[in-house]
């Protein structure tokens, strides 16, 4: 969105990682520090983002974890970040932003998955809060589109990501990477394209959900 044109406030809780992209993105980037799960970090971040820019165009929910495992013997724990980071989090990204879109007739832009429509063994949490968030989604764009807020679902299919890095079952870890090694995923622009588009359109288009697999993806 930054080479597109756009001024971007890039908030995750890796500042490192963040200025980094600063320093080497095609356009405008600023860094802010954000926990998605800490509410009072998401009001900040927010405030920050129309502090610096002087208002709110659009807001991409990107952050997520997946813990992937079997639900019996479950470290519930896990469970409970995953549903605090991908669904919470971006419930309580979107309140915080929707006044300033409002505002502005802006977009919000919902990166959830494959698995908000198909759940599958070993990934029932997961699923569960991609499912949420299609809900949540689907609800909100009912409530504000007539008030001129675009709302957007973007689904991809594997993407070439460190997501499965973070699982800790060493078996369904390596059971994930086999299965990403199996076919040519999506990467991580191609995703990003999909919600340049979506922004992109005149504003009396809306799209609202775009499903993105690979091509050798069967489910």
């Amino acid at each position: 969105m930054a080479a597109a044109g756009a001024t971007v406030v890039a908030g995750a809780r890796r500042v490192d990682r963040l200025k980094e992209l600063a320093a080497t993105a095609d356009g405008e980037v600023f860094p802010v520090e954000l926990d998605v799960a800490d509410q009072q970090s998401v009001r900040e971040a927010v405030a920050t983002a129309v502090g610096h820019f002087g208002g709110l165009d659009v807001v991409v929910n990107n952050a997520g974890v997946m813990l992937s495992g079997p639900i019996v013997g479950a470290d519930t724990a896990e469970w409970d970040r995953m549903v605090r980071t991908n669904l919470l989090g971006t419930l309580h990204v979107t309140h915080a932003a929707l006044p300033h879109l409002l505002a502005r007739k802006g977009t919000v832009v919902q990166i959830s998955s494959t698995s908000g429509r198909i759940a599958s063994a070993m990934g029932g949490v997961y699923a569960a809060t991609k499912f949420g968030v299609n809900a949540f989604t689907e609800s909100l764009r009912q409530e504000v589109t007539e008030q001129g807020v675009r709302v957007v679902t973007i689904e991809p299919g594997m993407v070439d990501t460190e997501l499965a890095d973070h699982i800790g079952d060493d078996a369904i870890r390596e059971m994930a990477r086999k299965m990403a090694g199996s076919m040519r995923t999506l990467r991580a622009e191609d995703v990003a394209a999909a919600g340049v588009y979506a922004v992109g359109q005149p504003d009396h288009v809306a799209v609202n959900e775009i499903l993105l697999r690979p091509t050798d993806q069967v489910r």
